[in-house]
């Protein structure tokens, strides 16, 4: 099967213009966490692959907003734009400062994207993967000719760092991407899935009372309004949906793994990733990871992983990338993007 069979019915295509990510300067190291909690470093990389993550400062501004205004100035700077260019801002966020203005709102306003509409979502770790394949969609359909797209968590403003179960695995940091349309309908999301299966919430949830605490879950010392997870479902969970949705993007667009140029995969677990790449024959040097420096940065995660391989000059564009990610909700997304 090739492109024009996948986006036949469409006049127009899609590209990335630019992208660019952000990070909080402070490094949490797992050193560090030794001193906090009962852990140490050998633990939690065994586990995880994780050696250390980024944590904003809040005493110097920094959060979810601080982030994704960074990121996306690198995008649009990347991409030769302002904000004035774009006809809409997307934000992908479990981490909002505020319900009420949005922070894409805000972010808008930053950025000087007026009168651009502006909007949140939230998909937890597919937050990017949902806000990609949604601004790829209105743009085919002539809806926007060019919108822009954060994933970001400011993840260390929802951790209790008395547990060591969850606090281990999560850091902060933005990822961002301007999308705009062009006259050839074979580039961009030539396949994409969103799915979810809200059966599955108490594996991965925020109660911000005690009224929304799962059952089975009243005991569990994590205080509220944290992030709280059963590991071993999640687990369980992600490696089932993980490897399904990529199987079935091969399936669907009739592509070989090494007829891939990249794959760009949500950074939840280095074991995760692994067992990807040994059970479906991943290419190792097209599987791109970051875990180890900066933890799971929720949606922010696959974001930042896309503008740091662009800028290393690792995705070859001459073959398409798969995007892939899952997360909280439970949630599972994929793109199959052509360059």
């Amino acid at each position: 099967m090739n492109a024009s069979d996948l986006t036949a019915g469409f006049n127009r295509g899609v590209r990335i213009a630019g992208t660019g990510s952000a990070v909080p300067d402070r490094v949490l190291s797992n050193h560090d966490l030794a001193k906090m909690m009962d852990t140490s470093d050998e633990w939690i990389q065994q586990r995880t692959g994780i050696r250390e993550r980024r944590i904003c400062d809040p005493e110097k501004g920094e959060g979810t907003l601080w982030l994704s205004e960074q990121a996306a100035a690198l995008a649009l700077e990347d991409a030769g734009l302002t904000g004035a260019d774009v006809d809409l801002v997307i934000v992908a966020t479990v981490t909002m400062e505020m319900t009420c203005p949005s922070t894409a709102a805000r972010l808008a306003g930053k950025l000087g994207a007026t009168p651009a509409g502006a909007f949140d979502i939230t998909a937890a770790c597919c937050g990017f993967m949902y806000a990609l394949n949604l601004a790829d969609s209105l743009i085919r359909v002539g809806r926007a000719n060019r919108i822009l797209i954060v994933g970001c968590d400011c993840m260390s403003s929802i951790i209790d760092y008395d547990d060591r179960s969850v606090s281990i695995l999560f850091g902060d940091a933005a990822g961002s991407a301007v999308l705009e349309a062009v006259d050839d309908p074979t580039r961009g999301s030539v396949y994409q899935s969103l799915q979810a299966d809200g059966r599955g919430w108490p594996s991965l949830y925020i109660p911000r009372e005690a009224s929304q605490i799962a059952a089975g879950d009243e005991d569990n010392p994590i205080k509220l309004g944290n992030l709280r997870m059963n590991g071993r479902e999640v687990y369980k969970f992600a490696v089932t949906r993980f490897q399904r949705a990529i199987k079935d993007a091969f399936e669907k667009t009739g592509l070989e793994p090494d007829e891939f140029g990249a794959f760009i995969c949500h950074q939840s677990n280095a074991r995760i990733i692994e067992s990807a790449v040994e059970k479906l024959g991943l290419p190792d040097e097209k599987v791109y990871v970051n875990i180890d420096r900066y933890g799971n940065s929720s949606a922010g995660s696959v974001g930042l992983c896309l503008d740091q391989m662009r800028k290393a000059g690792r995705i070859d564009e001459s073959k398409p990338t798969m995007l892939v990610a899952f997360g909280g909700g439970m949630t599972w997304a994929s793109s199959v993007w052509r360059h």
